[in-house]
């Protein structure tokens, strides 16, 4: 797949998701995470790139959502789902399921959604996933010990782009070769030319270094480690807490062994920096402490000959005086003939402190001596360069037990790098899961059957339609086990009058949230429901006033475009005679019933003027309605779920009924037998 044949991928973002590992599965794969990752795309594009690629794959060119309260509706279904998340991550996840009209499309989702309804949201595992979070990529590490070396310059190139916390080096020869081994700690030489080379210091000659990052520069894979530690102890607390509650994230258990992901993240710095080798700690101190430890040293030796000068009598005979004298000796010569014993047990002293300070091993000892035994002087002087060799040693000791420790780490956590996505991304999955979960349990859903359109078989028959049964809506400004269920079902194009208030708008609410949840391939609201699978929806809101001239012809010519090849298109317009005068309004919708019923459309149009319509309209209009009761206090009852082929009594007849029934007389009478 091409990346730019992506609804939505342009150019410069193709470029982009090239920088990852392998982007065509990864963008086809769905996982914003994962996504997210290529430069300069945030978790939001992430999740337009991803439903793109799902549109893509599935040959999903339409737009169901053909209006703009159509999209508001699927805007509040998210936004309902979205609630129930626990992570970043989930909350854009949920954005790659939309009303398809793709039947493997809702098929894929609702296998997704049928296995989810099924997870239990336990509070533990919701606690846990509180932590969890996609991982990312570390800032790249420096490393200045260490270089790569060679003599052809397509080599160089590609080097230096694929390890870039490397320096890499031109060389022509071994003596080259030899002056970088020794301004570096190691060199790895990527020519095969230079197979055989013997030169001081740590280089090698590996051709193959390129393709294995994990031994050429560890730093990296520990980087990642490092930098995702947290995320990872919060995703194996995720495997753990639903593994306890007897719901595990997959069948077969976490990708990664727990306890060995543990074991090698307790071997690692916060900072990628080995953490609990006593050795590597022990040469770590050693050469952070030595100029502090050498000062120490000569200190105790100062001590020593200081109080062993206190305590004894130093007579010189008067011709040695002079005799030295005349020799240019210096006080300390003197000290030399007469404390050389206490000299020597002072540098001892010295030496012992350093080796105890810096905990020497005895080899190591052995390099320190020289730093203290020189010439006797008054204090104790210390040779710069003993330190310095000694400093050296003990440095390439420390790097070398650092860069084996290093390599040994990611050797261990190199085959953990694939498993770990996965344990992460499955965590966070789960959260995605168990918001539809909780979805469908907050709300009694279950999920639909989504049938295929009239005349896909060949046929010739009448609209499937849409059939609700006991659905109550979540949009209501009204607790969720307040709301009344509401049995609808229509095929073809209806009329649906009723009552003011009488819940005329909420049921066509009802309808479109249940057809957009059901193309989405989510539970919808309700004990059942048959979706017919709709090519577009239109959803046309209540008007507010009477329009003007212009607003009037616009709004006719997008009905006009809406009966222009309405198959398979779902209608749902709300007092459309609001617009202008009722007279005009009831022609008006009887013509678009018309050229929606030829059309075989399912439509439902909320109207006062149900009776006017159908005089006007050249076809027998189906009429539902929702039926109210009476009066009772001066507030309707009402029965919510429409009644098929029946015409409403208005608010206006119903009160005046009552009037008639209450106080009896002629005028009541008379105007009752006008409706």
């Amino acid at each position: 797949m091409e990346l730019e044949a992506i609804p939505g991928v342009g150019a410069k973002t193709a470029a982009s998701l090239r920088e990852l590992d392998d982007p065509v599965a990864t963008v086809e794969s769905g996982d914003v995470a994962a996504i997210a990752r290529a430069p300069g795309v945030n978790e939001a594009r992430a999740a337009r790139i991803a439903r793109g690629a799902i549109r893509r794959r599935h040959g999903d060119d339409g737009r169901v959502l053909a209006t703009d309260r159509a999209r508001e509706l699927y805007r509040e279904a998210i936004d309902l789902l979205r609630e129930r998340t626990v992570t970043d991550y989930a909350a854009k996840r949920l954005e790659t399921f939309y009303p398809s009209a793709s039947a493997s499309r809702i098929a894929e989702a609702q296998s997704f959604a049928a296995d989810a309804a099924d997870r239990d949201p336990d509070p533990a595992v919701r606690k846990a996933l509180a932590d969890c979070a996609p991982l990312s990529d570390p800032p790249t590490v420096r490393v200045r010990d260490r270089c790569l070396a060679t003599a052809d310059a397509e080599t160089l190139a590609r080097a230096e782009a694929e390890v870039p916390e490397l320096s890499v080096e031109t060389v022509e020869d071994a003596r080259d070769v030899s002056e970088l081994g020794r301004s570096y700690a190691s060199v790895i030489v990527l020519d095969e030319s230079f197979a055989g080379l013997d030169v001081e210091g740590d280089v090698s000659v590996r051709p193959d270094a390129l393709e294995a990052p994990a031994e050429t520069v560890p730093e990296r894979l520990l980087a990642f480690f490092a930098e995702n530690r947290d995320r990872l102890e919060a995703a194996a607390a995720v495997h753990e807490a639903a593994a306890a509650a007897g719901d595990p994230v997959s069948g077969g258990g976490p990708p990664v062994a727990l306890d060995r992901l543990r074991d090698a993240l307790s071997r690692l710095d916060d900072d990628g920096t080995i953490a609990g080798d006593a050795e590597l700690d022990r040469l770590t101190a050693a050469v952070d402490d030595l100029d502090a430890a050498v000062s120490t040293a000569a200190s105790v030796a100062d001590d020593r000959l200081r109080e062993a000068i206190r305590e004894r009598d130093v007579t010189i005979e008067g011709t040695d005086f002079l005799s030295l004298v005349e020799q240019g000796a210096r006080v300390d010569s003197l000290l030399d003939r007469e404390l050389a014993d206490e000299y020597d047990a002072a540098v001892d002293a010295a030496r012992e402190h350093l080796a105890d300070a810096l905990r020497l091993e005895p080899e190591e000892a052995e390099l320190a001596e020289p730093v203290f035994g020189g010439a006797p002087s008054f204090p104790v002087d210390h040779d710069e360069s003993a330190i310095s060799r000694l400093r050296t040693e003990l440095s390439a000791a420390r790097d070398r037990r650092a860069a084996k420790l290093k390599a040994d780490l990611a050797s261990d956590l190199g085959d953990l790098r694939q498993p770990v996505e996965e344990l992460v991304r499955d965590a966070l999955e789960l959260d995605v899961e168990l918001a539809v979960a909780r979805f469908a349990r907050d709300f009694d859903c279950t999920l639909p059957e989504v049938v295929e359109p009239a005349g896909d078989d060949g046929g010739e028959a009448p609209p499937a339609g849409f059939r609700i049964e006991g659905g109550r809506s979540p949009l209501l400004d009204v607790d969720f086990p307040d709301v009344e269920p509401v049995d609808y079902g229509v095929s073809g194009a209806t009329l649906l009058s009723g009552v003011n208030s009488g819940g005329k708008t909420s049921t066509l609410d009802l309808v479109a949230l249940v057809v957009v949840l059901a193309q989405m391939g989510m539970p919808v609201p309700a004990e059942s429901a048959t979706v017919e699978r709709f090519e577009e929806i239109h959803y046309y809101a209540k008007s507010q006033g009477t329009l003007d001239a212009g607003a009037f012809e616009a709004t006719l010519r997008d009905f006009g475009d809406l009966v222009d090849g309405a198959d398979g298109r779902l209608v749902l317009v709300d007092e459309l005679e609001s617009i202008t005068e009722p007279g005009a309004s009831a022609k008006i919708i009887a013509g678009i019933l018309e050229a929606l019923d030829d059309q075989d459309a399912t439509a439902v149009f909320v109207s006062h003027l149900a009776r006017e319509i159908r005089a006007a309209a050249d076809f027998e209009v189906a009429v539902d309605g929702i039926e109210a009761a009476g009066l009772v206090d001066g507030e309707l009852r009402v029965n919510r779920s429409p009644k098929k082929g029946h015409l409403a009594r208005s608010t206006p007849e119903l009160i005046v009924e009552k009037l008639a029934d209450d106080r009896g007389g002629e005028f009541y009478g008379d105007l009752l037998e006008k409706f």
